[in-house]
C-alpha cells in the first residue's frame, strides 16, 4: 500500500508558502490506518521499547494504537495544565517564543527504554525537547518514530543523537 496516496498536501496552509501534510484521509481509511500502525510497529522492533511516549496531540493518534498492539505502557507528554499529578516540565525555544512540555513524574521509571512517537518530523524541536524531558525524568530514549518525515527542514540532523525513523518521507517541493 502506498501511504502517500492517503496523505494530502494542502498548499499555503496555515500560512502562505507552507505545504501542510493532511493525514485525515489516512485516518478515515481503516485499511490505510491499520497498515500504517502495523508498519510503524515493525519499525519499532529493533528499538526494544519498554514504553511508548506520545507527544500532544497528534502523537497520541499513533502512540496509543501502537502501545495497544505491542502491549506496552503509553505515556502522555502534554502542554502545561493538562496533567493532574506531579510533573516534570521542560521549556524550549520555538521560532517565535517558547513552549513547555510536561510528563507525570510517576509515569517514567529510572532507566526505562522509551520510544517517542509523533505524526511529523519537521525541524525536530518538539521531539528534541521531549527527549530531554524524558531523560530529565530518568528515562532512556531508545528511539523516535514518526509517520511522516519532512526532508530538508533539519529534523533528522537535529535528532542525530537518537535513532529516529520515519515511515513516509516527503521532499519540501513534493
Amino acid at each position: 500500500m502506498q501511504l502517500k496516496d492517503h496523505i494530502l498536501t494542502i498548499p499555503d496552509f496555515p500560512a502562505e508558502g507552507i505545504r501542510f501534510r493532511d493525514i485525515t484521509p489516512l485516518l478515515n481509511n481503516p485499511r490505510a490506518f491499520a497498515y500504517a500502525i502495523d508498519s510503524m510497529a515493525e519499525l519499532l522492533q529493533d528499538m526494544r521499547p519498554e514504553a511508548l511516549v506520545g507527544i500532544e496531540s497528534r502523537g497520541f493518534i499513533f502512540a496509543g494504537p501502537l502501545a495497544h498492539k505491542l502491549q506496552l505502557p503509553f505515556v502522555l507528554v502534554r502542554k502545561p495544565g493538562k496533567l493532574p499529578r506531579d510533573v516534570h516540565s521542560r521549556t524550549y525555544d520555538l521560532e517565535y517564543g517558547q513552549d513547555t512540555l510536561q510528563v507525570h513524574r510517576d509515569d517514567i521509571s529510572d532507566g526505562q527504554r522509551l520510544v517517542i512517537v509523533d505524526d511529523v518530523l519537521a525541524t525536530g524541536g518538539t521531539a528534541e525537547a521531549t527527549g530531554k524531558l524524558l531523560q530529565q525524568a530518568g528515562g532512556q530514549v531508545s528511539g523516535l518514530l514518526f509517520l511522516i518525515g519532512l526532508n530538508g527542514l533539519g529534523g533528522a540532523n537535529r535528532l542525530s543523537g537518537y535513532q529516529n525513523k520515519c515511515l513516509v518521507g516527503f521532499e519540501l517541493d513534493e
